[in-house]
């Protein structure tokens, strides 16, 4: 009985050492890879959102795109130039006031907006969907003025 529990206490002991000597690993390549750029690969969409931004942002009930906010467009219209392999979606979205069916129909209106900016920038229509998601997917969760403007938008998506 003592041999058993002397070879279990054995096993445990070197879980725990395998254990412990595997957590510093992916914890320092962690940290190695949020340190450097060079593992966001060229192209995807965390390349989009790091160096030109995904998404733009519009005022209460308006789906035309905002004076402040058409750089973005044009820059993601630069960056789809140096991609053109890839196609994307352009997302339309609200906040939760109003109804589902308003809300579907002005998101609807976003997405054309950021996309009408696109091809005039150069982004051939062919290579850019629309999709109105209203109110259904929020990035902000809250009955506020924070998290409404947040949720009035419309994200560029890689497909």
């Amino acid at each position: 009985m003592t041999a058993t529990k002397t070879l279990l206490a054995a096993f445990a002991a070197a879980g725990l050492l395998a254990a412990c000597s595997s957590d510093p690993e992916p914890a320092a390549s962690t940290a190695g890879a949020g340190a450097g750029s060079n593992t966001v690969r060229p192209g995807s969409q965390e390349d989009l959102v790091a160096n030109v931004g995904d998404r733009v942002f519009f005022d209460t009930d308006e789906n035309r795109v905002r004076a402040d906010q058409r750089p973005v467009l044009v820059r993601q219209a630069a960056w789809l130039a140096q991609y053109p392999q890839n196609q994307i979606m352009v997302e339309g979205h609200a906040d939760e006031r109003g109804t589902r069916e308003y809300n579907l129909a002005l998101g609807q209106r976003r997405s054309n907006s950021a996309r009408d900016i696109l091809v005039a920038s150069g982004v051939a229509g062919s290579r850019i969907q629309t999709i109105s998601y209203g109110k259904d997917r929020p990035d902000a969760l809250g009955s506020n003025e924070e998290s409404w403007a947040r949720n009035r938008r419309a994200v560029t998506v890689i497909r």
